[in-house]
């Protein structure tokens, strides 16, 4: 699988997640922390490649109406490193606590799609809770769909 389908893919499926936010009339605080997590890891991680200080702490939440926005910074700052970066470029980094790591970028972007397919799963199951239908985020039927 190339590098842009799970980009792509991750993209699409969290796309589909923020449009259940932006229809939802009610508050939804567990689902909407924990999306607010999958936002900040894409661009913690993101900025990490890039050598960059992030913006945002792992657990900070942000509105539902940013998530759209947020969502299209972090994928094109993902696309951006890629198109700078080799993949099996390995990176010093430290974690939120302040650790000291060294991964390969491919490494990185494989937790960061992985972490997001996650805690997506989660929400899902939150906003099913509430009431709403899932939205259809599986890799292979969105591939079936001619989507990706």
């Amino acid at each position: 699988m190339q590098e842009e389908e799970i980009i792509s893919y991750t993209e699409l499926a969290d796309s589909r997640i923020i449009e259940i936010f932006k229809e939802a009339t009610i508050k939804l605080p567990e689902a909407e922390r924990l999306f607010s997590h999958v936002l900040n890891a894409q661009h913690i991680w993101a900025q990490r490649i890039s050598g960059l200080q992030p913006l945002y702490g792992v657990w900070d939440i942000h509105p539902k109406e940013n998530f759209e926005s947020l969502s299209a910074d972090n994928f094109k700052l993902i696309r951006a490193v890629l198109n700078e970066s080799a993949l099996d470029k390995i990176i010093s980094y430290s974690n939120s606590r302040g650790d000291q790591y060294k991964n390969r970028i491919d490494e990185i972007l494989f937790h960061l799609f992985n972490h997001s397919t996650y805690h997506r799963g989660q929400v899902v199951t939150l906003l099913k809770k509430a009431g709403f239908t899932p939205p259809v985020t599986d890799y292979i039927m969105l591939k079936r769909d001619h989507l990706l």
